[in-house]
């Protein structure tokens, strides 16, 4: 068991949109052997899609809507790969992940530098100190001096920073990195799409090879290297694993450089799986008996089958196929009989899995984001996050006769929990809310080509949703009864107010001092937390 333990290694990639990530991830699974070519994220002229990004709208637009799980093997490591969207509007995705994985590598653009999604998503990182890798992306174009960069690291993440591969020149003149960890010299010739290698083992910065290669460039390298080595702060794995350093390297994911070097360091330095919180206590991965939670849920992951999947990190002791196990909230026993792993799109089925796998799980309708089983032991793994929705929409049937394929569609797809969706009982109106523009897009076209039911949106003048509870269900029922054109009930049948503007709250607050106000659907875990 331990054994299988310390092979886990589990770590998301993030990044602001563009910066290269589903790029990147695509060469870890080339250098991991788990693909033999990658695909091009937004060539037109190759057909081929990356393998994290598996959705029709994915593909069509070059960016990621979606976490993306894939596990492949690599020095005797299995490594678990989870791959997020960058793009703001589906943030919530990716910071449910980054709750389910021991590290993260962040890729941040050599030309651009660090981006506001960047500084949102490593603030998550901070909040539970999770060890981060930067891999700095696209030396191939002109781009910032790598000090300058440095330095923006550090003030704009509040992070210490070490780099342990240092660039050559940029753009035109990029000639290389040399690799500050084991002292070897990487000679950068614009590749395709299969794995090549052209590494020098040199002797030190004074080898007369270096002068050989690099003619001019030797010797500002050598300068650079001695400022670093003599200004910087050393590198510690120990503090590395504490999230209080950061190693820093650099390379062109698109041609393939420098990413090596960065699989071959985390594969050495990158944590195994750690200890988990709950509601009662500290889950260690080494326990005997099985946990887990769900933090993703994906309709349709194969439109011809119509699957559901629930993604669960496995958190403690070892998962079997066929065995029972409790589904906590729900307080009944499951089987499953078809647990997988996944390659992107790409299913296997599995007999066990360790703590640090993340497998699926078919659901037919058991789970929601944030639940957890076990063998029998009653608790809830903590720090799934929760949103509340920032744009609302009412939900329009454009074809009758698909009502039945629209209900069915529309539930499922919030159930991912990229959407909530709202019903008003007068009327059977459906209202969905998102915390971004893009993910109205993204439902309307997976409504479209995945249930066969087309859809618009309306927008609707609320600020907050907010749900409401009371001890007195008579001065609810008043509640509710005057301010009937703004209540709505959730997917689980809680009442929630529709407000107007935070005047609005205020104003109700004080005229109804017996309602209670919440900002997010959690309230009855709060509630329960609280007593």
């Amino acid at each position: 068991m331990n054994d299988e333990i310390s092979k886990r290694r589990t770590f998301a990639i993030i990044s602001h949109p563009d910066a290269g990530k589903t790029t990147l991830t695509e060469k870890l699974l080339l250098f991991g052997g788990a693909i033999q070519t990658a695909g091009a994220v937004k060539s037109n002229k190759i057909r081929k899609s990356t393998s994290s990004d598996f959705m029709d709208i994915e593909r069509q637009r070059g960016i990621s809507v979606a976490t993306s799980v894939m596990g492949f093997d690599y020095n005797g490591l299995k490594i678990n790969l989870l791959d997020t969207p960058g793009h703001k509007d589906f943030a919530e995705d990716t910071y449910r992940t980054l709750t389910a994985v021991d590290s993260v590598i962040l890729v941040v653009d050599c030309v651009k530098g660090v981006e506001e999604q960047t500084e949102k998503l490593m603030q998550v990182c901070r909040m539970r100190s999770t060890p981060v890798i930067i891999f700095i992306n696209k030396l191939d174009r002109e781009g910032r001096d790598p000090f300058e960069l440095l330095d923006e690291l550090e003030s704009k993440l509040s992070l210490k920073v070490r780099p342990l591969s240092w660039p050559i020149g940029m753009g035109s003149s990029f000639k290389g990195v040399y690799n500050l960890h084991t002292k070897s010299l990487y000679l950068f010739r614009p590749g395709g799409v299969t794995v090549a290698e052209d590494v020098l083992a040199i002797k030190g910065l004074d080898d007369p090879v270096l002068d050989e290669q690099l003619v001019e460039a030797a010797a500002r390298l050598r300068e650079d290297v001695e400022l670093i080595e003599t200004a910087g702060q050393p590198f510690s794995v120990e503090h590395y694993r504490a999230g209080d350093l950061a190693p820093v390297f650099f390379g062109s994911a698109v041609n393939n450089f420098g990413v090596k070097e960065l699989l071959e360091t985390f594969t050495e330095i990158a944590p195994a799986p750690g200890s988990r919180p709950t509601d009662v206590r500290i889950v260690s991965p080494e326990e005997k008996n099985f946990s887990g939670f769900v933090f993703k849920i994906h309709a349709n992951l194969d439109p011809r089958h119509r699957d559901r999947i629930a993604f669960l990190r496995i958190c403690s002791g070892r998962f079997e196929r066929n065995a029972m196990y409790h589904h906590v909230r729900l307080d009944k026993n499951i089987r499953f009989s078809s647990p997988a792993s996944f390659l992107g799109q790409r299913k296997s089925i599995i007999d066990e899995a360790f703590p640090g796998d993340v497998i699926g799980l078919y659901d037919t309708g058991n789970f929601k984001i944030g639940d957890t089983l076990t063998e029998g032991e009653v608790l809830q793994f903590q720090g799934i996050p929760s949103f509340s929705p920032e744009i609302f929409k009412e939900l329009v049937n454009l074809d009758p006769s698909k009502s039945k394929q629209l209900a069915k569609g529309i539930e499922q797809l919030t159930d991912e929990g990229v959407a909530q969706l709202f019903t008003q009982q007068q009327g059977n109106r459906k209202i969905v809310g998102t915390v971004g523009e893009l993910q109205f897009d993204v439902i309307q076209y997976r409504l479209e080509h995945e249930y066969n039911a087309k859809c618009r949106f309306h927008r609707m003048d609320v600020h907050k949703a907010c749900w409401v509870t009371c001890d007195d269900p008579k001065a609810l029922e008043d509640f509710c009864r005057y301010r009937a054109e703004r209540i709505m009930t959730d997917k689980d049948g809680n009442l929630v107010y529709m407000a107007e503007s935070s005047w609005i709250i205020k104003s109700l607050q004080d005229d109804y001092p017996a309602i209670r106000f919440h900002d997010t659907s959690e309230f009855k875990r709060q509630m329960q937390s609280e007593n």
